[in-house]
């Protein structure tokens, strides 16, 4: 895809809910526009797979609050292969199964593991050079609150669970929307930084568009925020 040279640097914060294509559409915005991309989700995966791999009792706050700072975790956040370690182990696979899916609610809703990855994600964002596309569930409201350009992705229960379960390789789409709802009920009513819309966030409703118009719309709005920029083929890019 085609990559904007010498553009002015651009923090972009895309938060909703699982299923919305928040992950793909940040990924193809970032690595159109020259953006460094992380996936904030996939660090507090990361941290829930410290816990269950280190015996933690994910349903006791103050077990979880007691070694939160003790990971270390690294995200890269090259758009085309994004990567995160814990302790220097590659754990991009074993973050997604559906034990850690089912305990990341209970880990992130811990405020001490929601201070500590948000003061590593806000120091992610300020050193990416040229800009960087951040994708979660608050990062408009809470991480960023400052950034560019914020955009809430929404789509109806039954679009995300279809598209969700397709990801999953064909997981019954009733089980995985009832799943999908009940994580939406714990992270909206959470008391530390709950999933929500930013006041003056964009809202893009995804559910009858394909994957391409949702990066063509996103990326529109933040060719739009960022003014007429040069294209590495001479062209020029946004309004």
């Amino acid at each position: 895809m085609e990559t904007v040279a010498g553009t002015t640097a651009v923090i972009v914060a895309i938060d909703g809910p699982s299923g919305t294509g928040k992950s793909s559409t940040s990924k193809a915005v970032a690595a159109q526009l020259g953006l460094r991309y992380l996936d904030t989700g996939a660090q507090y995966r990361a941290i829930t797979w410290w816990m269950v791999h280190h015996g933690v009792d994910v349903t006791d706050p103050a077990a979880v609050a007691a070694v939160a700072d003790k990971p270390e975790i690294v995200s890269g956040t090259d758009p085309a292969a994004p990567t995160i370690t814990v302790d220097g182990t590659d754990v991009s696979a074993p973050i997604r199964t559906p034990e850690v899916t089912a305990k990341v609610s209970a880990v992130s809703a811990v405020p001490e593991v929601r201070t500590r990855i948000t003061e590593l994600q806000r120091s992610i964002a300020a050193s990416a050079a040229g800009g960087i596309v951040v994708e979660g569930r608050d990062i408009g409201t809470t991480v960023l609150p400052d950034a560019d350009l914020k955009i809430f992705l929404t789509a109806s229960p039954e679009a995300r669970a279809a598209r969700r379960s397709g990801e999953l390789k064909g997981a019954d789409v009733k089980a995985t929307q009832e799943a999908l709802v009940k994580r939406d009920a714990a992270d909206s009513s959470r008391k530390t930084s709950p999933l929500a819309k930013a006041a003056d966030a964009v809202e893009v409703d995804t559910t009858d568009l394909t994957l391409q118009q949702v990066i063509e719309c996103v990326v529109t709005l933040v060719q739009d925020r960022r003014g007429p920029q040069v294209l590495v083929d001479g062209e020029r890019a946004g309004r």
